[in-house]
């Protein structure tokens, strides 16, 4: 055996790293023993590997995925641009759950003012896609609506409505309509139905409508009345003109007959 081989006790307090995580990272192909012996099982390293331990650890601490280190390792270009744009999209939902709950602390548990309205039947352009999970319902709603518009008409101000399940699971159906009579390219026509409908007004950023409809769910919990989804989204602002503390949005969720 190489006398400049060290044995895996030395080699983790050389690296920083623990003896099981040079065992597991062993067992992963991500870094793999200089020599391993057949009668003992024991594992030892080379010092120059001690640089690709380092880099091992200095990565997990930075949340990047094992099997993306392993082409760092490797030399692949470019694949900690994912986790960075990962760790944003993170930080972006981590961002909109502290200023829900600051909101909750300055005003306490959501209520608001609910009224019952009957709705008539709209004939609507509909794009329906999927949200990987509940994170992503606001860019696939983002990017439905953006393919709505594109393709819709433009001498009147579109009328956009939401339409997404009371219960989440993984994936989440996302469906946007576009009140219209006409044929949108990409969107297939439909009728929405009316109906009796339990309705809320949210005013604030969208990625706060969990807030309403947490009142709006409360109310009809509170006279038992019996609701089914899909739950709307009345668009009323333009955000492209709209802060996102004045948008305005009409929460509705139709009443079943008692």
């Amino acid at each position: 055996m190489d006398e400049e081989l060290l044995p895996i006790g030395q080699f983790a307090r050389l690296s920083r790293l623990s003896v099981k995580q040079l065992r597991h990272y062993a067992q992963l192909g991500l870094l793999v023993p200089a020599y391993v012996d057949e009668r003992t099982g024991y594992r030892y390293f080379r010092h120059e590997q001690a640089r690709d331990a380092l880099s091992i650890g200095l990565l997990r601490s930075l949340d990047v995925p094992l099997a993306v280190i392993a082409q760092v390792l490797s030399g692949t270009s470019g694949v900690l641009e994912e986790v960075h744009e990962r760790l944003e999209a993170e930080l972006a939902r981590r961002r909109s759950t502290l200023s829900a709950l600051e909101r909750v602390m300055a005003e306490g548990l959501p209520s608001a003012p609910v009224t019952v309205v009957t709705e008539p039947a709209r004939r609507v352009a509909v794009v329906t896609t999927t949200a990987a999970d509940p994170s992503d319902i606001g860019a696939a709603t983002s990017a439905a609506i953006a393919g709505l518009l594109r393709a819709g008409p433009s001498d009147a101000a579109p009328e956009l409505i939401g339409l997404f399940p009371l219960d989440f699971g993984e994936p989440v159906t996302v469906t946007v309509a576009l009140v219209s009579e006409e044929r949108v390219a990409g969107a297939e026509l439909d009728v929405l139905p009316g109906g009796r409908f339990a309705r809320a007004t949210h005013v604030g950023p969208y990625d706060q409508i969990g807030l309403t409809a947490y009142a709006l769910l409360s109310w009809c919990a509170e006279r038992l009345c019996p609701v089914r989804g899909p739950i709307r989204e009345v668009y009323v602002s333009d955000p492209a003109t709209t802060p996102p503390d004045r948008l305005i949005t009409h929460l509705m969720i139709p009443l079943e007959e008692l």
